[in-house]
């Protein structure tokens, strides 16, 4: 299961490209079928509130797991639960402490989407980066936003992610505007804005080479509830032990 040659093409040219949920689907095989996406969406359901936010904000849930990959084997193996860690350069808002997170259930880690989304992440990691032992982060996140309170689907603002490569998966937008998706070199110039509406379109990133980041959201409808969730999943070369940041 590989990422096509033009989607890979568009990121060793520009550090990054914009898939449709379509052809997302198409290429994840079982794993993009309805009746495997199903129970992998309903998940988002059952994440829990970020309690690391130092803007004091409680607009965040998620849920988060690790792998790691070797050369030349098959497939991910998941690792022992462990927190997350950025240094500050990378996450000025919250880097430099261990945040713990509650954990992925294993019947979404074990999922054919799941499955399936990490072999396509590694198969760009390593045509862009080459074969290597790799770290892999995989985060649920559900950002809430009611009326007066906006979302802040990165409150460190436009960043790296201080790894070698990154899937952003859209699964669900509810009652949103906003969230727009921006992309940036080193300079701040804006090399692109779009936003993943559908689900399954993902925004596939070369880190060290180009910053992203997502505007605020905010219900389209003031009386109803929002949010915008997502897989982020992020690939780091040097194996399990490796620190992330």
């Amino acid at each position: 299961m590989t990422v096509p040659a033009g989607p890979l093409a568009e990121v060793a040219a520009k550090g990054f490209a914009r898939v449709p949920g379509t052809v997302m689907a198409a290429l994840m095989a079982e794993g993009g079928k309805p009746a495997a996406l199903a129970p992998f969406f309903a998940s988002w359901e059952r994440l829990e509130t970020d309690a690391f936010m130092r803007d004091g904000g409680r607009y965040r849930r998620r849920r988060i797991a690790n792998f790691s990959a070797e050369p030349g084997v098959p497939g991910h193996v998941r690792g022992e639960h462990r927190p997350h860690f950025q240094a500050v350069v990378h996450n000025t808002l919250n880097g430099g402490v261990d945040r713990w997170f509650a954990a992925m259930e294993d019947a979404v880690a074990e999922s054919p989407p799941m499955l399936a989304l990490l072999e396509l992440g590694r198969s760009m990691a390593e045509a862009l980066h080459g074969p290597h032992p790799w770290f892999v982060e995989a985060h649920q996140f559900r950002i809430e936003a009611v009326a007066g309170a906006p979302g802040y689907p990165t409150p460190e603002g436009v960043h790296h992610d201080g790894v070698d490569c990154v899937l952003i998966v859209m699964i669900a937008r509810t009652n949103l505007e906003g969230g727009e998706t921006v992309i940036e070199d080193d300079d701040g110039n804006r090399l692109a804005e779009f936003v993943l509406s559908d689900p399954l379109d993902t925004a596939m990133v070369d880190d060290p080479r180009v910053m992203h980041g997502v505007s605020p959201v905010a219900p389209a409808d003031a009386t109803q509830p929002s949010c915008r969730d997502v897989l982020v999943l992020t690939w780091k070369r040097g194996g399990v032990h490796n620190r992330v940041g």
